[in-house]
């Protein structure tokens, strides 16, 4: 780059962020009792540029700048209290400047080439037609290096017995980790399919250490990124990362009840991308087992119960018939929760129990006479519930299934309800 075009770029960038550092001198800020010691505004003033920088520092002024815009660009959908005081409107201005800045850039001829080396790693960007996103790739190395390096400067250390979250948060404050991590989920979440898949080299293992972190928030970051990766990239561009993460979700089931959503749909996400053709794999064994263990643990946690009821459809569709070999662990779930008291999960668990019997078709169960009973008295339950008429809808569904697969032992259970009143409506499918 001449120092006239860095010149031109840098005087640019300062036009565009003086409208940021204004905003953001304007907004009110009170730091998190918590974290009273860090001032997360000042912090994203200081990233950017000041009228008296010199043009050879130009690269890293805009690597700042895209670093002050993602965290300013986050805040709409965060839940941290450290970007709960940005206005949407600043949020708004910071995405503008950026993609202003953006189409600056890429007018220079010097940058306009669609052939970009990123990492070592050639990418043809001819179909990109966005200068942002061109821009974001571009800048991703450097910037994914820098997060991934402030993240873990709050981590713990495995390898030092002294060094817990008290010790870790001694050494750098973890707001810096978490805003960390809302920056490196803004990047990732920006660049689509499939230049992604190209870049994976250099979000999985930044993403990874986000994982490792031991703040929910920070994890719950890393996860959303897994969850975008898993949704628009190959298993060939996971490559050999594939065990790694798989052994990273194992150790994440036991999160949080705050991300505990995001760690069962970036689990099932990457099982289902990854070991697809091998539901007889190590990993669908030993996922499925944890997420057990913690809902067996906590049947009532209605939050648990949900999230996985809601993800775990592509779990049962990827394991097929291999699902025999867990029903004495989730019959005894889905019959206590057939009976809670919200009808999210009553819908949710009649839907997932459509799907065991269709794939399994629930070959020597010797639980067909007590779904069929729980279905019965829920039918009859159903009268006092807002969505009754779902619910019976859906009992009708797994009746019938029932008794397509298993007609003799259906037939057995049912006869002892051949003359009950209340199930008239029943009697047309089940007789």
């Amino acid at each position: 780059m001449s120092n006239s075009s860095a010149s031109i770029l840098l005087q640019n960038l300062i036009q565009l962020s003086e409208p940021l550092r204004e905003s953001l001198r304007k907004t009110p800020y009170s730091p998190p009792e918590s974290h009273a010691d860090v001032s997360i505004k000042s912090f994203l003033i200081s990233l950017l540029p000041e009228l008296s920088i010199s043009g050879s520092d130009v690269r890293t002024k805009i690597k700042d700048f895209a670093l002050c815009c993602a965290a300013l660009a986050s805040a709409p959908n965060a839940t941290t209290e450290h970007l709960s005081w940005v206005p949407n409107s600043l949020s708004f201005s910071a995405v503008s400047a950026f993609e202003e800045f953006a189409k600056i850039y890429y007018d220079d001829s010097m940058h306009a080439n669609c052939l970009m080396k990123v990492d070592g790693l050639e990418l043809d960007l001819s179909g990109v037609t966005e200068s942002e996103k061109r821009l974001i790739v571009d800048l991703m190395p450097g910037i994914l290096t820098m997060l991934k390096g402030s993240v873990k400067e709050s981590a713990i250390d495995a390898s030092d017995e002294s060094d817990g979250v008290s010790a870790a948060s001694a050494k750098v404050p973890v707001a810096y980790a978490i805003l960390a991590a809302y920056q490196f989920r803004w990047f990732v979440t920006q660049v689509d399919a499939p230049y992604i898949g190209k870049l994976c080299p250099l979000v999985i293992p930044c993403a990874l250490t986000a994982l490792d972190h031991w703040s929910p928030e920070v994890k719950g970051q890393g996860m959303i990124s897994f969850i975008y990766l898993a949704k628009n990239v190959t298993a060939a561009e996971v490559g050999g990362y594939a065990d790694v993460i798989l052994d990273a979700c194992c150790q994440n089931i036991a999160s949080d009840d705050e991300i505990w959503h995001y760690v069962v749909e970036m689990s099932v996400l990457l099982l289902n991308l990854t070991q697809r053709s091998n539901p007889r794999s190590s990993w669908y064994e030993k996922l499925t087992n944890e997420m057990l263990n913690h809902l067996e643990r906590q049947p009532r946690n209605k939050h648990r119960r949900i999230s996985w009821l809601k993800h775990c459809e592509i779990l049962f569709n990827g394991l097929g018939l291999v699902l025999l070999a867990h029903f004495r662990r989730l019959f005894p779930l889905f019959f206590k929760w057939m009976h809670a008291d919200d009808d999210e999960t009553v819908t949710l668990v009649l839907e997932r129990v459509i799907t065991v019997v269709r794939l399994a078709w629930i070959r020597n169960s010797p639980y067909i006479e007590r779904l069929v009973d729980e279905l019965v008295t829920l039918y009859k339950d159903a009268a006092l519930k807002v969505a009754r008429e779902h619910i019976r809808s859906l009992i009708l569904q797994t009746l019938k299934l029932i008794r397509l697969c298993k007609r003799p032992e259906f037939d057995a259970t049912w006869f002892k309800y051949k003359d009950d009143p209340n199930l008239t409506a029943l009697m047309e499918v089940c007789c």
